[in-house]
């Protein structure tokens, strides 16, 4: 997604009738020759149904963009269609340039800035992810996910479904990881407890696995109780110990640049002299540092997208790539899987969480999968070691 901020006032100059259904001569030229057209007839063509929306958006950006289909305000047949399109036709450019031409650069602008200024990931920061995603209900997750309740890319070079997939993608890490019988893994960020459990059960690992999330926790240990998986409510500043192998998967997005080269410091000191350490993270394109206002507002709060630049910049001197696995384009299909089983849900996610909280699922979905379908978010395991450490190692690729 990209975000669009200008001044409230905008909307009277570029619609002077406020009540009007037609769209603003500016927001048609922004859409001129993206094969997208509001009120449109195609299945990727939005429909509005108040002009309040475009209020919203010119005074909001992508955040009022957001909130207005959250509200109803307007609809789409196809949304990944729509944002796919968009996408492919440089909106991005095109919004820079409408934002040189009426002035408003100065609420974007602060918004960047303090992204860039504020740690919006410190310590007393890192439970709010939990609190206002993660720990949402159990019972959505249970509905979206696989059985293995993996909230990440699957791997697709060979599965015909998602739970296969997953399965997959949980098997590969295990092997590029070279689990042992007896080895001690640690998982940071282990959610449902997915990885864990696969590796304790297959590969008959002992592994340590941390969270933020209250429910995360909870339903993980049900979930893994019996096996030698301990896990623990805990910010990975607050790690100790030594381990043979360590996993971060899903969980990297929520570091932010200001932490980046905390991290790996932390991993360095953790992991064994010949340890491996596999990191599965979400990629950007850029080095922006900058998160898109209305994901940061309602679904991943403080998070940031690490970019190649300054991901490798962080590693310096403590550990080295000996692996990048891209397969982004499968988390196009991972997303729209997900939405296909929360659609089949829905009915009953609405009684309990609202029509609003549906359609904002809908909108992050949808948005989201067009971000990888378009290359503009990529998918990377990166496997890394101690400079000088398993200099024979040769990744693999099911």
């Amino acid at each position: 997604m990209t975000d669009f901020t200008a001044p409230a006032h905008i909307d009277e100059a570029v619609n002077p009738d406020p009540d009007s259904a037609a769209p603003p001569r500016q927001l048609v030229e922004l859409l001129a020759g993206t094969g997208v057209h509001i009120n449109g007839r195609g299945p990727h063509d939005p429909q509005v149904h108040d002009p309040e929306t475009y209020r919203r958006v010119f005074a909001r950006g992508s955040l009022g963009l957001g909130e207005a289909y959250m509200d109803g305000l307007w609809d789409c047949q196809q949304l990944d269609a729509m944002f796919t399109a968009l996408l492919q036709a440089g909106i991005d450019a095109r919004i820079r340039g409408l934002r040189r031409r009426i002035g408003s650069l100065l609420q974007a602008a602060v918004s960047v800035t303090a992204q860039h200024l504020l740690n919006r990931q410190s310590t007393h920061r890192a439970y709010q992810v939990a609190e206002r995603h993660y720990d949402i209900g159990n019972d959505l997750f249970i509905a979206m996910l696989d059985p293995t309740l993996s909230y990440s890319c699957g791997y697709w070079a060979h599965a015909r479904n998602l739970e296969q997939a997953q399965r997959d993608k949980l098997d590969m890490i295990c092997r590029k990881l070279e689990l042992k019988p007896g080895e001690h893994l640690l998982d940071i960020g282990c959610g449902w407890g997915g990885l864990a459990r696969h590796a304790a059960k297959h590969y008959g690992v002992q592994v340590l696995g941390i969270t933020v999330s209250q429910r995360q926790l909870g339903l993980a240990r049900a979930r893994c109780a019996g096996l030698p998986v301990t896990l623990e409510l805990m910010d990975y500043r607050s790690l100790q110990g030594r381990f043979d192998k360590i996993v971060s998967v899903g969980m990297f997005e929520h570091v932010g640049p200001k932490n980046y080269r905390v991290f790996f410091d932390i991993v360095s000191r953790l992991l064994d002299n010949d340890g491996l350490f596999l990191l599965h993270c979400i990629g950007d394109t850029v080095s922006s540092g900058y998160t898109d206002l209305w994901i940061d507002r309602y679904i991943f709060p403080n998070g940031a997208l690490p970019s190649a630049k300054l991901l490798t910049a962080a590693l310096e001197p403590n550990l080295l790539i000996r692996d990048w696995h891209e397969f982004g384009a499968d988390y196009d299909r991972t997303l729209m899987a997900w939405w296909d089983n929360f659609n089949r849900n829905r009915p009953a996610l609405r009684n309990k969480y609202g029509e609003r909280v549906c359609r904002m699922w809908q909108y992050y979905l949808h948005a989201c999968a067009a971000g990888f379908r378009t290359g503009q978010t990529q998918l990377w395991q990166i496997l890394l070691t101690h400079p000088g450490a398993r200099l024979d190692y040769r990744s693999m690729r099911p």
